[in-house]
């Protein structure tokens, strides 16, 4: 905004609201469609589904007993979080055949709360975060809050997805401080590869940047390469890297309010961020404590509800893809994640889409462009909803789809 713009001016009387939460508010077009099906008492299938809590699954009866800790009655303010909560991420990533030191390990109340440590100890006002497009949306508003900027580069799709060096490339100015991955992306599901991290990290070292490796889909492999990276296995590359994760989706817990991060790198700048980090979440310390101490039984559970989770991916992937089977439809390959991107024909914009299937069949999926897909057209299937929902979901689609191509 410029300041001596006229329409930026300060109105006299009214509240002097930052203008970082200056966002338009005023609901859309599919948001006024939805609410208008609820007032009329219209049931609408959910295939945008990503809480776990309500997706109809089956959490172990004994999930809440530690809630009842005698011990939850002390506060003990440690930035870092309780050495057992710290030792079950260690426990974590042992399980997956790493080892993390615990003085590398910060916990937060959500990987949002991370994101913003990590802008607040790596940007000033103004900084910018390099970004991936297509991805969901949440970073934007993250950024706009702490007073830094984004800016994106591009995944590019030739059968596969991967990270588009060339449109990365002009992307590299002076006041960027930071590239972000979501690994495997959401929703596009793909993972990161070996060489792609090598060539991040080689970006990385020339231009002092950080890498931020948000992991919370790891878990959820559907059709993993096996050259997948992994960002914790010591190989650095000299390059200061944080990785995010949490119960949200490792657990399917989001309301239980637990993320961490991990430090990597090397040792003496890994020494300074674990210093200044240690500052950052000593005033902040939002992690409660039944939490924390109920953290070993919720990973534990973890185990078999991503079990479950999995299970429930691979039978609606497995739908989805026959059902398109013949049709003027390409589901687009899904590496891990708990999303399917599906391209449809461009005979009508993707709010039409969406519209479309919301007003004549009831039927509520995502846009690309709510993730930033750079092309039309694209609707995006939430591969956790519940079997039977799915399947009439898709059916209805498939009807809506006839209908639109004669």
């Amino acid at each position: 905004m410029n300041p001596t713009d006229p329409m930026t001016l300060p109105i006299p009387g009214a509240m002097p609201f930052s203008l970082r939460t200056g966002w338009v508010l005023k609901p859309n077009r599919l948001t006024d469609c939805l609410e208008e099906k609820e007032r009329c008492g219209q049931q609408v299938l959910d295939l945008t589904e990503s809480n776990p809590t309500r997706a109809s699954l089956s959490y172990p009866p004994d999930l809440l007993d530690d809630l009842g800790n005698p011990e939850n009655r002390f506060y003990r303010p440690l930035p870092r979080g309780l050495p057992s909560a710290v030792e079950t991420v260690r426990d974590y990533y042992r399980a997956r055949g790493m080892t993390v030191p615990e003085n590398r390990i910060f916990l937060s109340a959500s990987t949002s709360e991370s994101y913003t440590h990590l802008f607040r100890l790596l940007g000033n006002p103004g900084d910018i975060f390099l970004t991936p497009r297509p991805s969901y949306p949440l970073f934007e508003f993250l950024a706009q809050l702490e007073c830094v900027r984004l800016s994106f580069y591009p995944l590019a799709f030739d059968g596969l997805w991967h990270i588009d060096f060339p449109g990365l490339s002009p992307c590299l100015a002076p006041d960027v401080r930071a590239i972000l991955l979501v690994h495997p992306n959401n929703p596009t599901g793909s993972y990161v590869k070996q060489p792609e991290r090598e060539r991040l990290q080689q970006i990385c070292r020339e231009h002092r940047l950080a890498l931020i490796v948000d992991e919370v889909f790891y878990d959820y492999g559907l059709e993993r390469p096996a050259d997948a990276a992994d960002f914790l296995d010591g190989g650095h590359g000299g390059v200061l890297t944080f990785v995010l994760n949490g119960l949200s989706k490792a657990a399917a817990l989001p309301q239980m309010k637990l993320a961490w991060t991990v430090v990597e790198g090397p040792e003496d700048v890994c020494r300074e961020a674990l210093g200044r980090m240690e500052m950052i979440h000593d005033t902040f310390l939002s992690v409660s404590t039944p939490v924390q101490h109920s953290a070993s039984r919720f990973l534990q559970a973890g185990e078999s509800m991503r079990r479950q989770i999995l299970s429930r991916l691979r039978q609606n992937l497995a739908f989805l893809s026959e059902a398109l089977r013949g049709t003027a439809c390409t589901r687009l390959p899904a590496e891990g994640g708990w999303f399917a991107a599906v391209q449809v024909p461009c005979v009508q914009s993707e709010e039409s889409w969406v519209l479309g299937l919301l007003e004549e069949e009831n039927l509520l999926l995502h846009p690309g462009y709510f993730f930033d897909f750079m092309r039309e057209a694209y609707l995006v299937f939430s591969l956790l909803t519940p079997p039977d929902i799915f399947r009439e979901g898709v059916s209805r689609f498939l009807r809506y789809l006839q209908r639109q191509l004669g």
